[in-house]
């Protein structure tokens, strides 16, 4: 195969590595979402077998799409959209499993930034007389591994903002009474989001104020609802709320502060929901942002959504933690006593970021939608 043929060959294949391993965004942390396709090499290479990494992370993506293609392996090329794992975790090193398998040719998007890796799979691999190739796809493999990269260099969750906005940029009705601002193409997209991510946040204003249940209510898909996270410093959710009587369904997570009523923390427990007392407390009274994701990525979350209310929202942008922001644009009109996007900060604040250029525009049924995000993440480049 001529040079020019094999490169293009790599970038298809590759390009459906990273399609597979997205089947398992929100469904495999802490361990990254990671796609493989290993091929025959030739004039006319065939995929021999496919692979993502499985829910709760194992097995790994590299070791089902060896599985799946047997002894036909041997001799074949192995398409990676991370690089493999040269350490025991709770699996095997998958480079083990490649050198076994008789891969004569690896190709991986990106190296893995964890430390326990670091280039010691593609390493190992040369070492066994493996020819390994390194940055095809790396720009949509970053993209697509932003939240494991985020936690192991940063020791916090990749954080996702959504917010819905009518024509003259308001939230909700006065009073905070909610209100319907987008369609159902919009609606449909925000519960396919949250299926690909680990947990989803809000503040207990909003738990109050909607009574929400936060999960993925597109046909099929309710397995795939993330983590609910409510940060409740006085751990004011009442127990009879959708969220703590679905607690044992879907996990809930309540963030309280180190002074909230027991007698509550023993009810929310009696339900089933899991408490995280956090001592340090901000001004504003809520638990301190930093703290909130630091525990978060402690527990294993690589991908947070935050659905809060204004001051929620505020307070992630305040906090420089918002990696990347997806506005949906009614058409309705709520009026001047509506409630503002961000409590005490202009929606500028995030919409002219210079730590979040806008990366894309366009329309979802009936609805405009904008997308903000970070162009650089611990040193990897990071877009839409």
């Amino acid at each position: 195969m001529k040079d020019r043929e094999r490169s293009a060959a790599d970038a298809r294949f590759m390009a459906l590595a990273l399609t597979l391993g997205r089947r398992g965004l929100g469904n495999t942390w802490p361990n990254p979402a990671v796609g493989a396709v290993v091929v025959r090499a030739g004039d006319e290479p065939v995929i021999l077998g496919r692979g993502w990494t499985q829910p709760c992370g194992r097995p790994h993506a590299e070791t089902e799409a060896l599985r799946r293609a047997g002894a036909a392996a041997r001799g074949g090329t192995l398409y990676v959209t991370l690089e493999p794992c040269s350490h025991f975790g709770r699996t095997p090193p998958c480079v083990d499993a490649i050198i076994a398998a008789g891969i004569a040719r690896v190709v991986s998007a990106i190296e893995d930034p964890n430390p326990q890796v670091a280039g010691r799979g593609h390493d190992r691999l040369r070492a066994a007389g493996i020819a390994v190739d390194v940055g095809v796809g790396a720009e949509e493999a970053q993209r697509a591994h932003a939240g494991h990269i985020r936690r192991v260099r940063d020791r916090r969750p990749h954080v996702l903002l959504k917010l819905a906005l009518s024509a003259d940029d308001k939230v909700a009705l006065a009073g905070r009474r909610p209100v319907a601002i987008t369609g159902t193409a919009a609606r449909d997209l925000v519960h396919r989001m949250r299926a690909q991510h680990d947990a989803i946040l809000i503040g207990v204003g909003t738990a109050l104020a909607d009574d929400p249940e936060l999960t993925c209510r597109l046909p099929g898909m309710a397995a795939r609802s993330p983590v609910r996270v409510v940060l409740d410093t006085n751990l004011r959710l009442p127990p009879g709320s959708r969220l703590a009587r679905t607690a044992r369904e879907t996990p809930l997570w309540v963030v309280a502060g180190e002074a909230a009523p027991e007698t509550a923390e023993q009810n929310l427990r009696a339900a089933g929901v899991d408490i995280v007392r956090i001592a340090r407390i901000a001004e504003a009274g809520t638990p301190d942002l930093p703290a909130v994701v630091a525990m978060l990525a402690e527990r294993g979350i690589t991908r947070l959504m935050v659905e809060g209310g204004p001051r929620v929202a505020a307070s992630f942008v305040r906090a420089d933690l918002v990696d990347k922001a997806v506005i949906f644009h009614g058409d309705r009109t709520i009026g001047g006593d509506g409630i503002d996007a961000l409590q005490g900060l202009p929606l500028v604040a995030l919409t002219q970021s210079k730590a979040l250029p806008a990366r894309s525009a366009g329309t979802i049924g009936c609805d405009r939608i904008e997308t903000f995000s970070r162009a650089i993440l611990a040193g990897h480049t990071i877009g839409t």
